[in-house]
């Protein structure tokens, strides 16, 4: 009977782990646990689109891509893959001592970041050029610490500098300028509450990067378990908040009344929600009869 309920994580035998500072069979696990996080959440909201009233789906939408993409990326991390090596810089034992850097985490970012973004754009109301300018810099943030993770030498701070002025613009934008814009549709409480968590995790992004693939203070594993955890925090957790409080929020209001054909200022009267048809306009130059 014991041998029916055996379960051994052998991901790190099958897929070799390189590099000096490396993942460990312990941190696989939690990575699998976050794996399992995210394709449950996954799955539910992707069931629950198919029960939300028509129109109101852009939030399940975002979401779904997110959970989608994080549960490819987690499932990349804890089997061992899409990794690269790199010399270590900072604190390091020896003179040639190397660090596993997992690029799969920097993908998850390059998405989730985003689609952050634009559902508290959404909600605010802020203008479609505030939502692009937001969803510029969170790219510009997460590709700087990209190129910072692979970069050998202490330059790389430069790269981490310049992503970290990305986040304190984003931060600025979608704190201050969300909320002004979030008072005008009705919606200030639940943006304030929303962009307050959503940026108190993005605070610690920065401080755990520099731990880990930055200052190498931290091992891979230890690195992971901190990353692993605002990572659910940030996408699973916002993803049923935002879900659960647009139960009350007036979608028209929000301009985000999504027809047929696109996207309309004011909920209310649509063409194809009419059953009379409007009398053709005379062709010009048409003599009258």
């Amino acid at each position: 009977m014991a041998v029916l309920f055996q379960r051994a994580n052998d991901a790190l035998n099958v897929n070799p782990p390189g590099g000096n500072e490396s993942l460990s069979v312990n941190g696989s696990d939690w990575l699998w646990a976050a794996t399992a996080v995210y394709i449950v959440s996954f799955l539910t909201f992707f069931a629950i689109t198919f029960i939300a009233r028509s129109g109101e789906k852009i939030f399940h939408y975002l979401f779904t891509i997110a959970l989608l993409v994080g549960s490819i990326s987690y499932y990349a991390i804890a089997a061992d893959l899409a990794y690269v090596v790199i010399p270590v810089r900072n604190s390091k034992p020896v003179p040639d001592w190397t660090r596993q850097i997992f690029w799969a985490e920097y993908v998850n970012w390059v998405v989730s970041f985003p689609v952050i973004t634009i559902a508290l754009g959404l909600l605010s109301g802020v203008s479609w050029a505030t939502i692009v300018y937001n969803i510029a810099l969170s790219w510009v943030w997460v590709i700087s610490y990209l190129v910072a993770a692979f970069t050998p030498s202490n330059y790389k701070w430069g790269f981490y500098a310049f992503g970290t002025i990305a986040w304190a613009l984003l931060a600025f934008s979608t704190l201050a300028g969300g909320t002004t814009a979030a008072r005008r549709v009705g919606v200030a409480r639940d943006h304030t509450t929303l962009s307050g968590w959503v940026n108190l995790l993005w605070l610690l992004y920065p401080i755990a990067w520099g731990l880990s693939d930055g200052g190498n203070k931290i091992g891979v594993t230890p690195a992971y378990i901190f990353f692993g955890i605002l990572d659910v925090l940030l996408i699973p957790v916002t993803s049923f908040a935002f879900i659960i409080l647009a139960r009350r929020w007036d979608y028209g209001r929000l301009n985000l009344a999504f027809t047929r054909y696109g996207r309309v200022h004011q909920a209310g009267e649509f063409p194809e929600k009419t059953t009379t048809t409007a009398p053709a306009q005379p062709v010009v130059g048409e003599q009258a009869a």
